[in-house]
């Protein structure tokens, strides 16, 4: 290919660079929002998409806030590629807060004691190992007793916690993006 790097990467360049960005964080966050102000769409469509994909950020189910975005955004006919870029706001460094917040606040909720250590940490381990040897016979009773301890706390959580996070979003990314094509259609720099 005409693109493609001489030497590939390798396999702990390719995991460092899924951890942390090859430039910095402030470039890769002025990136994103470079990338959704430029969508040619309205404001308030942009808003809905980008607000559907930090929303789903906020859920549990890594592996699928790609497509729960996009389902989300479709149905509030919002932009797909800014729930795409919305998702961005989990990411590694908020994540493990994203998390911890959503458990806590979905246990409450749910009236459940919190159930984190050795127990809850045994389990994890077990299903690690279990999908690590594509073993399914035993990933499925992992499953079934992290869904009302772990998962369920962490839906309940994310969906409230997202709901807040998504209007914020909405009214922050509506005004940027409102602002930046009025820019553009008097011809100022951006």
């Amino acid at each position: 290919m005409l693109f493609d790097r001489r030497h590939p990467p390798k396999l702990q360049e390719k995991l460092r660079v899924a951890v942390w960005p090859r430039r910095s964080w402030r470039r890769s966050i002025r990136y994103v929002l470079k990338r959704i102000t430029r969508l040619r769409t309205s404001p308030s469509a942009i808003a809905r998409g980008a607000a559907a994909g930090v929303l789903v950020s906020f859920t549990p189910f890594l592996g699928f806030h790609f497509l729960l975005a996009g389902l989300l955004a479709w149905t509030m006919r919002g932009s797909i590629i800014a729930s795409a870029l919305g998702t961005f706001f989990g990411n590694t460094l908020t994540f493990p807060f994203i998390w911890m917040g959503t458990y806590q606040l979905g246990s409450r909720l749910l009236g459940l004691e919190p159930q984190l250590g050795d127990g809850l940490a045994g389990q994890i381990k077990d299903m690690t190992t279990n999908i690590a040897n594509a073993s399914w016979d035993g990933l499925w009773p992992v499953l079934e007793m992290l869904w009302p301890v772990m998962l369920k706390p962490m839906a309940v959580g994310g969906v409230l916690m997202g709901l807040v996070a998504g209007l914020v979003s909405y009214y922050l990314v509506k005004k940027l993006v409102g602002s930046y094509q009025l820019r553009m259609e008097h011809g100022q720099p951006a």
